[in-house]
């Protein structure tokens, strides 16, 4: 089944977001690696609802614990490594009508089409407490990436419906991205992304946006030719996660406005040492890794549950309405920037053992 991503570094997540918790198998982690809670816990801490005023109120310590994997003295064995986080705060109540009817733009109809059956008390396997095990794993191969290769995963929110920022992929730092609740660090831009998106929760609304996904450091050479693309997996890795509809590497769309000429980043270089002048690839160029910084955009739509009456349909596929209830985000952005962080480093960590494996 669909629930495993990577190759070498290889993640099995499980759990429903109303059973007794959620988590993670990794298969393929390096041994030796000094390992513990601490250095996993701070990306949860990022992820958890509750965090601030335009995120989701419930509470969620979300506090993980390492199974297995770990040797006494803290350090990876090379065996699978096996995380829980305990789900503390359901409220299956608030979702019984929902038992017999699906509602709009969830999964709830595609799930109940596929299985015949469905996990109704806040969408099982499709709720974003799924992504507490990819944060988690996310979190142990960011350690190995900034450790053993010298790389840094970074992501923050670009634009909240129209309102964009601009910022530099090349020089934006950590501090920036969470000194405030949205996690844009383009300060100016934030404050007008706050308001919006109170306004969508007053209203019983949501909006959608875009966050940008950055690697520095990465050396050319990582990816693979044809199917496994270094973008091509980057792509599936942020289209898996809830509530993505669209990605884009490098120039992207915009790219289409442009001539070739315009377009190439030309080469040059120094101390033997290759580097290109522009950097519209985006990072990557025939799906392999040149050496320049990677960034890539995801686009996230608007959270599908909304406090108004919706016109549905019920599991005997009578017409009906619907009105959304519960503990919901007016804007999944905020607490979707670990989420991609951590994808990120779980695809960039998997090629980099892919090449070291092929070439050394």
């Amino acid at each position: 089944m669909a629930s495993s991503f990577g190759q070498l570094f290889r993640i099995t997540t499980w759990g429903e977001s109303h059973g007794g918790g959620v988590g993670v198998v990794i298969d393929g982690c390096p041994p030796r690696l000094k390992l513990s809670e601490a250095d996993i816990q701070p990306d949860l801490d990022r992820r958890r609802p509750g965090q601030s005023k335009i995120v989701t109120p419930r509470k969620e310590s979300d506090t993980v614990q390492i199974l297995s994997g770990i040797s006494t003295t803290g350090r990876t064995l090379g065996t699978p490594i096996s995380l829980w986080v305990k789900n503390e705060d359901q409220r299956s109540d608030a979702y019984n009508e929902m038992k017999d009817k699906f509602r709009p733009s969830h999964a709830d109809y595609t799930y109940f089409a596929k299985y015949g059956i469905r996990a109704w008390q806040g969408g099982g396997r499709a709720s974003a407490r799924e992504t507490i095990g990819r944060v988690a794993a996310g979190a142990i191969a960011k350690k190995i990436l900034r450790e053993k290769f010298g790389v840094e995963t970074l992501a923050y929110v670009k634009q909240v419906q129209k309102i964009s920022a601009e910022i530099n992929p090349d020089t934006v730092k950590f501090s920036e991205v969470e000194s405030n609740i949205v996690r844009c660090p383009n300060s100016l831009a934030a404050e007008k992304m706050i308001r919006l998106i109170e306004k969508m929760r007053r209203e019983g609304n949501t909006v959608g946006g875009i966050i940008e996904g950055i690697a520095r450091g990465v050396p050319a050479g990582w990816g693979e030719p044809v199917f496994d693309k270094l973008e091509a997996d980057l792509a599936k890795a942020m289209l898996s996660l809830p509530a993505c509809k669209g990605f884009e590497s490098g120039s992207g769309f915009a790219g289409t406005l442009l001539t070739g000429r315009d377009h190439n980043d030309a080469f040059r270089a120094k101390d033997k040492k290759v580097y290109t002048t522009t950097n519209r690839s985006g990072g990557i160029q025939g799906g392999i890794s040149n050496g320049e910084t990677i960034f890539f955009r995801v686009a996230f739509k608007p959270v599908a549950t909304v406090m108004h009456e919706q016109d549905t349909v019920d599991e005997k596929f009578a017409n009906t309405t619907l009105k959304g209830r519960g503990r919901h985000d007016p804007c999944v952005l905020p607490r979707a920037v670990p989420m991609i962080e951590a994808m990120t480093a779980l695809v960039l960590v998997d090629h980099a053992l892919r090449q070291r494996a092929q070439c050394g």
